[in-house]
């Protein structure tokens, strides 16, 4: 009967250990499934966990930290508190409320669970590196908080026995670009654990970072050769070989192509879950792979329709309608956007912008000034969109909306490289605006003309040696003199614009002849009132370009014969 019953005991026994056995090897499979952003098939395996192993606290706490990489924190805070019930002395549940906090900007209250969190396991190095993973896992990184706190965790963790926590220090570092102190600690993570690839895949990404291409290509091509199902790789050399494909145009539709296929790998080796295939489908907004795009949004449903990256897919489909020239369907699905007011403070530039464009396109062009200005607003590096507008009016001469348009463009922003050719559009508009209110005798005010100058004033400021400027500023002074007045404006400005294309830059002389024809009969007739040898000289250079100009030829007899009875005829 002993001998039973020490059977039964010694059966028991074993069967417990394998269930615990069981349970560790399923927790740290959790744990694997979340490395390789395999996020729906790790929450399914936590829920599990919960439900067989109700007081282990580290299984809500993964089942939290799931939820906070999906962005869903309400099921977060859920985990999160249900595991200070379940296991009320298990600190790192209390670090997952102190980061939802934190992302939802409540400092104070992080604080005080981070404060429980030590109370309870104020010894344990895992609180510290789980409270530093806090602070720098955010959108909002605080790494005056987060350093002390892995300092920490490296001090009580003497025996070096951890990784992940030299992993967190190295990504405390790489993340503000201080590559000499995040390698080492990289490098101190894989001496403990060779296979630890997510610190090979961020030393990839350091070198990408650093304009590295071919370095961060093979270093993360060793992951790959270690363990080709490992997604997180092909992500990041997808990303390297994008940023690579722009860098190095010659060889840029290759890398490109490669990138692609990589990012598709990387989706086949997740679980396709929402948040893997939305990962996917921003890659190929950054690809500018519209076509794909559309395929790929048009059944990218959020498992909760609450989730705010619902928004991000609806904007999505939006952008890739314009750009694939469904315009009615792309303002049909930007306005839904608008109309999400729960999320107004995720709108962006580019919203206004896709919109506007789609607006453009379809013949609604006072709507699209609206929108792509707002874009500009609040994108400053979007008003090359807006000069689009300006030209399109310019082209078809409707030279009062041009000038209106190109009025916000240098406004906007003064430092895009096409500031200097956007105030010539400026100055042009004005000039021309007034020069047909004029001809048309609808008396148009001068006002017009000084904002003309103005613009071409600043053009010559930007581009001394552009021709052009002086030329305008010429025709536009000459257009302000007062008849009567003897100071005559426009005269230091063709004086330039002849300098400069027969001096300075000579080679540009044949392709100006007819405004230097204007230039010097201008500055001929000038000259005549007061010095007839500079006139003369200026009439001859006219009929050296053009032996037959009549208002040269005139003046020229006008001035050789006998003292003027009347005024010299004036151009």
């Amino acid at each position: 009967m002993k001998m039973i019953k020490k059977n039964i005991a010694l059966a028991t026994g074993l069967l417990l250990m394998g269930s615990t056995a069981s349970f560790a090897q399923s927790l740290a499979d959790a744990k694997k499934a979340i490395d390789a952003e395999q996020y729906q098939k790790a929450t399914s395996m936590l829920k599990t966990l919960v439900a067989n192993q109700p007081k282990e606290g580290d299984n809500y706490f993964n089942l939290g930290k799931v939820y906070l990489l999906t962005d869903d924190i309400d099921s977060a805070r859920a985990a999160f508190t249900n595991g200070t019930t379940a296991a009320p002395k298990n600190a790192l549940n209390f670090v997952g409320l102190g980061q939802a906090d934190l992302i939802g900007n409540n400092a104070t209250n992080a604080k005080t669970n981070f404060d429980k969190a030590i109370d309870l396991r104020g010894k344990d190095y895992t609180t510290y590196l789980a409270i530093g993973r806090a602070y720098i896992d955010q959108k909002n990184v605080d790494y005056a908080q987060a350093l002390p706190n892995l300092q920490k965790a490296d001090e009580l963790d003497s025996k070096d026995k951890d990784p992940e926590t030299f992993l967190a220090l190295a990504d405390f570092y790489a993340q503000q670009r201080k590559n000499t102190e995040a390698y080492p600690q990289y490098l101190r993570a894989l001496d403990i654990n060779p296979n630890l690839y997510r610190a090979n895949v961020q030393i990839g990404k350091m070198y990408k970072d650093a304009f590295a291409f071919p370095e961060a290509e093979a270093e993360i091509q060793k992951v790959i050769a270690a363990d080709p199902n490992y997604g997180p790789a092909y992500r990041e050399l997808a990303e390297v070989q994008m940023q690579w494909s722009f860098a190095d145009p010659k060889n840029g539709a290759a890398k490109k192509a490669d990138a692609l296929a990589n990012m598709k790998k990387y989706l086949d080796l997740t679980d396709k879950s929402f948040d893997s295939r939305l990962r996917y489908a921003q890659f190929l907004v950054y690809a500018s792979d519209f076509a794909t795009l559309e395929n790929e949004v048009a059944t990218l449903n959020a498992p909760d329709p609450k989730n705010p990256k619902t928004f991000v897919v609806a904007r999505m489909r939006g952008y890739s309608a314009v750009e694939n020239k469904k315009f009615d369907q792309g303002i049909k699905y930007m306005n839904e956007l608008f109309a999400r007011t729960q999320d107004a403070s995720r709108i962006i530039g580019s919203d206004y912008l896709y919109l506007g464009k789609a607006q453009l396109e379809t013949g609604q062009d006072s709507l699209a000034v609206i929108n792509i200005t707002k874009a500009v607003e609040l994108d400053s590096t979007k008003v090359d969109e807006l000069a689009a507008i300006g030209a399109k009016y310019y082209t078809a001469k409707n030279f009062d909306k041009s000038a209106q348009v190109y009025d916000k463009v240098v406004n906007a922003n003064s430092k895009n490289p096409n500031i200097a050719m956007n105030y010539y559009y400026l100055g042009a508009s004005h000039y021309f605006a007034y020069a047909f209110a004029n001809q048309a005798n609808k008396n148009p005010s001068k006002d017009v003309l000084v904002k003309a100058d103005s613009a071409f004033s600043k053009l010559s400021k930007l581009a001394p040696e552009y021709e052009l400027a002086y030329l305008f500023r010429g025709r536009i002074n000459k257009g302000l003199d007062d008849a009567e007045s003897t100071q005559k404006l426009a005269v230091p400005f063709y004086e330039k614009f002849i300098e400069l294309v027969t001096v300075t830059k000579p080679e540009k002389a044949a392709s100006n002849t007819k405004n230097l024809i204007d230039s010097y009969n201008y500055l001929g007739a000038v000259a005549s009132a007061t010095d007839k040898e500079k006139a003369k000289e200026y009439f001859n250079k006219t009929l050296a370009l053009d032996p037959t100009n009549a208002l040269a030829t005139d003046n020229l007899k006008f001035l050789a014969g006998p003292a003027p009875k009347k005024a010299p005829i004036k151009k």
